[in-house]
């Protein structure tokens, strides 16, 4: 003040600017009264005070203490606008003692009582955690009790000291200072409001702006002001998409449809991809069955492949199309995602939304083209690819496998074709029968060697006396190997001039044997054989042998009998050593 009346001194005022300077001090006096809020402009921060001009002769006085926030910070700069109260003049000092904070809980309160009685709200500003709650900030200090806000609903929650807030007065009791506030009523109380603008502007079919909050796998959603509605990720695109995020980020301003919509359970059902025409709708203008176009393959499946054709429109592989094999072959085994291919339109079905398509029709049958370069007798050569039981199956091209029965692997007997052949090793087989409409390949490898039937029927007839080994045992009789690969039966009435019952008990495999051939079948390539027949006739044998010796004293019964016992025969006495041996 005293530097305003040094300047006031040094200048010369005009009668009209002294008038100017009485009437605004008269005005001056009669404004401020002890109690009453006024409104002025900080001019200067001090250390322990902050001058206010309020606009009148003397300025005000405000302690520094009323600009301490919640953090403890000065919080003030000059040229602000505040409103102060009244506290006391002294005009003989020059200033008016000013409160901020007196001024502040005045304007609080009148806020308060506006907004409980109106249902209105305040804001405020969280400063403290209690136990049981928060202390609020609103111009005096109110309480928020924790079951009253819901930190889910707040960003930054996890920093909520300093947060303002908008809050619904739940009590107010001026008497003692009590005042109670609500922040989830104000979420409920606003969303509310926000339902009923909504609502009342939605229309299924209806084009709305929104903004997106958050995305899920599922899809977006979509807040329309105050209110969400789900984007669900197959109302995105026409064509397929693996995650919302490919379309669409948090933050992003878009136009949709409205789909669907219930007010009572506040859904709101959205849509993107009805913004432009569904694709399905011209496909078959588009697209003819036996056409061959190009795609890509965005998914692939136990059963086949998906290809897209355009955005929106996609054609399945069905696994039985994939490739001309009658092996079914994982379609991973033969494409992968991203892959661009060329296939046949088999099918169109526009109102189900489906196309089938075939990669096989794009390529020559290759049973065909097997068939025109291989007749049976020809000699192919390739890799194996599977060892079973009954045989080896021979891969002699893509897609074209033949079968080698066991039977057909060697001449010689084998129990189990791994005796001969591994996969994955590379044989030559001949050609023994091909059907190319069944897929069907037979090959041998024994038959590379020659015919041994043609062999066997050049070399032996019936009657002729073989050594056969006995390869197998059963229940009507054995089986004996003549050489590799050709074998007979001697049927249970044939093995010996005794009754035999249970041939196991006289016959082990590998035994070696003389026996008869007895009958002969050259169509059906089986071989009858005898070794009851043997014996009689290489007794026959012995005894003409025996005749020519001029020996006369054995019979032929001595001879029958050793020879069936397999023993030695005594010449002089016509008995077998063992019976002399005993005579002795």
């Amino acid at each position: 003040m005293d530097e305003l009346r040094s300047k006031e001194e040094k200048e010369e005022l005009t009668p009209e600017d002294y008038i100017e300077l009485i009437e605004k001090y008269q005005c001056s006096l009669k404004d401020i009264s002890e109690g009453n809020i006024i409104q002025g402009r900080v001019v200067k921060i001090r250390q322990d005070d902050v001058l206010v001009d309020i606009g009148y002769k003397t300025e005000g006085v405000v302690p520094i203490q009323d600009f301490v926030d919640w953090e403890g910070k000065i919080s003030v700069n000059e040229g602000d606008t505040i409103n102060a109260m009244v506290m006391s003049t002294n005009y003989r000092e020059g200033y008016v003692l000013l409160s901020k904070k007196k001024a502040e809980e005045v304007i609080a309160w009148s806020e308060l009582e506006k907004a409980y009685a109106h249902n209105g709200w305040v804001k405020g500003r969280i400063i403290q955690r209690l136990k049981n709650g928060y202390t609020v900030d609103v111009g005096v200090k109110a309480f928020l009790p924790k079951s009253h806000i819901n930190l889910r609903k707040i960003k930054g929650s996890n920093n909520i000291i300093g947060q303002e807030l908008k809050f619904k007065v739940l009590k107010l009791e001026r008497r003692n200072n009590t005042i109670i506030l609500s922040y989830n009523l104000y979420l409920q109380d606003e969303k509310e409001k926000a339902k009923r603008r909504v609502f009342s502007n939605l229309e299924i079919g209806k084009l709305v702006k929104g903004k997106i909050t958050s995305i899920t796998n599922f899809g977006a959603f979509v807040d329309l002001g105050g209110i969400e509605g789900l984007l669900h990720i197959n109302d995105m695109s026409w064509g397929r998409i693996s995650h919302p995020s490919e379309m669409f980020s948090v933050g992003q301003e878009i136009e949709v449809v409205v789909l669907n919509f219930n007010e009572e359970e506040e859904r709101i059902a959205l849509g993107y991809k009805q913004k432009f025409p569904d694709p399905w709708e011209s496909v078959e203008e588009k697209y003819k069955i036996g056409e061959r176009i190009k795609g890509k393959v965005v998914s692939l499946a136990d059963f086949g492949a998906f290809v897209e054709i355009e955005e929106g429109v996609e054609g399945l592989i069905h696994i039985s199309d994939l490739t001309w094999s009658r092996k079914q072959i994982h379609p991973k085994k033969i494409l992968s995602i991203g892959d661009i291919v060329e296939v046949v339109i088999l099918d169109i079905n526009a109102k189900d939304r489906r196309m089938s398509l075939g990669l096989k029709q794009t390529r020559p049958h290759p049973w065909k083209i097997f068939a025109e370069r291989y007749k049976e007798g020809s000699i192919v050569r390739g890799k194996i690819t599977k060892i079973t039981d009954f045989g080896a199956f021979l891969q002699v091209q893509d897609e074209i496998e033949g079968l080698i029965h066991i039977s057909d692997i060697s001449w010689e007997k084998i129990k189990h074709p791994s005796e001969v052949l591994q996969v994955g090793q590379e044989v030559e087989a001949i050609i023994l029968k091909l059907d190319p409409e069944n897929q069907k390949l037979s090959l041998g490898i024994k038959q590379l060697e020659g015919d041994k039937w043609e062999e066997f029927f050049e070399k032996f007839k019936l009657g002729d006396i073989v050594d056969v080994k006995i390869t197998r045992v059963v229940n009507f009789g054995v089986f004996g190997e003549i050489f590799p690969g050709i074998e007979g039966l001697i049927h249970l009435s044939e093995l010996s001039e005794e009754r035999i019952d249970n041939p196991a008990q006289h016959f082990s495999e590998g035994d070696i044997k003389p026996a008869m051939i007895v009958r002969i079948d050259q169509k059906n390539k089986k071989i009858a054989l005898s070794f009851k027949r043997a014996q009689e006739e290489l007794v026959k044998r012995e005894y003409q042998k025996y005749l020519q010796s001029g020996k006369k004293t054995v019979t032929l019964g001595d001879i029958m009998r050793a020879k069936l016992k397999n023993l030695p025969i005594n010449e002089k006495t016509g008995n077998n050593k063992e019976e002399n041996n005993g005579k002795s």
